[in-house]
């Protein structure tokens, strides 16, 4: 039976401790290695995934080292949406399996590297140029003093939802474009999405044009 030793990663403190993000990364890996592993001891690093130092990660490397194990993530970009990190692990002779592509190969790991931080260098210069934009209209940025208490927790809920189904296009995005890469046509695309419980923002399955769709928002 194959040994995996489960490595975790959440951004905060706060999601470490209440087990936000975490619990669905155990699912995930728990999932995955009820199909014929053996799980060994885990790690749960907190850290932001724009920094490259992670003392759980080694640990759990070493350990995978040790046993003769294979280093199991949920999801990729668990471990950093930098490119150069992620090729370093790749390269560093360390066996490693994410749950959310588990037949990933040398290309597509690299692509995906390569995806992820482009995605994450775009939203932060997105973000800098629109605040920019904001102070040279003479907005005061910040929260306002007089902004009430529900109003504030009804920012926040339109902000996760907001979140959450934008992460979920992003993921199926990013695994579209791979597909292509690989060769797939438009149809095998919409079945392995549809497949993955990936849907659209309207909630409806995926079909060819739906997914030419997304792939054109991802180019463009």
């Amino acid at each position: 039976m194959k040994k995996y030793i489960p490595y975790y990663r959440v951004s905060t403190l706060k999601q470490g401790q209440s087990g936000l993000g975490l619990e669905a990364q155990r699912a995930a890996v728990h999932s995955f290695a009820a199909g014929g592993g053996q799980l060994g001891e885990e790690f749960v690093e907190v850290e932001s995934g724009k920094k490259n130092q992670r003392p759980q990660l080694a640990a759990a490397m070493a350990e995978a080292r040790r046993v003769g194990g294979t280093l199991l993530i949920a999801k990729l970009d668990r471990l950093s949406r930098n490119a150069g990190f992620i090729f370093a692990l790749r390269d560093s002779g360390v066996d490693f399996v994410c749950c959310d592509m588990p037949d990933a190969n040398t290309l597509t790991v690299g692509l995906f590297a390569v995806i992820a931080q482009h995605e994450r260098e775009t939203i932060s210069k997105r973000t800098r140029d629109a605040l920019q934009a904001k102070k040279a209209r003479g907005a005061q940025l910040g929260t306002p003093a007089n902004l009430t208490t529900e109003a504030v927790a009804k920012g926040r809920e339109v902000r996760q939802q907001n979140a959450r189904t934008h992460q979920a296009n992003r993921q199926a995005a990013r695994l579209a474009s791979l597909l292509q890469a690989q060769g797939h046509t438009l149809q095998q695309i919409a079945g392995e999405l549809n497949e993955s419980g990936y849907r659209t923002r309207r909630g409806k399955q995926f079909f060819p044009m739906s997914v030419q769709r997304l792939l054109q928002r991802v180019a463009s």
